[in-house]
């Protein structure tokens, strides 16, 4: 049978409580500590990135609201010179239908005269072709 000693079972257990209190000291304490500062660590670190997480996205919005900003002033501009240009536009076109127009009557008006004097020179000449005939037919008779 097992037979159990008293005193061997006293010193195992003395020896147990021991070595728990020294593995305690040397060892489960500085794993401890090492644990609470790494906890310590991450969450400051956490806390870092959270700053720089809240400041892109800050710096984020600021930019595509300055983006948005400049889209519509350049859209304005855009807008200003296209009026601009319609405007210059139309200035060019009515000043070239001005000279169109003043141009077309300066023709016609020189076509008219063209056409009084050669109907005059015509006149002239019937009439010069008539009394030739006349006097060419009578002359004849």
């Amino acid at each position: 049978m097992i037979e159990f000693h008293e005193w061997g079972l006293i010193w195992q257990t003395i020896n147990f409580l021991v070595t728990l209190v020294v593995l305690n000291f040397i060892l489960y304490k500085p794993i401890r500590e090492v644990i609470r500062k790494r906890k310590e660590l991450m969450a400051g670190q956490m806390s870092q990135i959270e700053k720089f997480t809240a400041d892109a996205e800050s710096k984020l919005k600021d930019y595509e609201e300055q983006l948005a900003a400049a889209r519509k002033q350049g859209n304005e501009i855009r807008a200003q010179f296209k009026d601009e240009a319609t405007a210059e536009e139309t200035k060019l076109l009515s000043a070239a239908g001005e000279d169109a127009a003043f141009t077309l009557k300066a023709a016609r008006t020189e076509i008219d005269g063209q056409v009084k004097t050669a109907m005059e020179q015509l006149s002239k000449d019937v009439e010069q072709f008539a009394a030739k005939a006349t006097d060419k037919i009578l002359g004849q008779a």
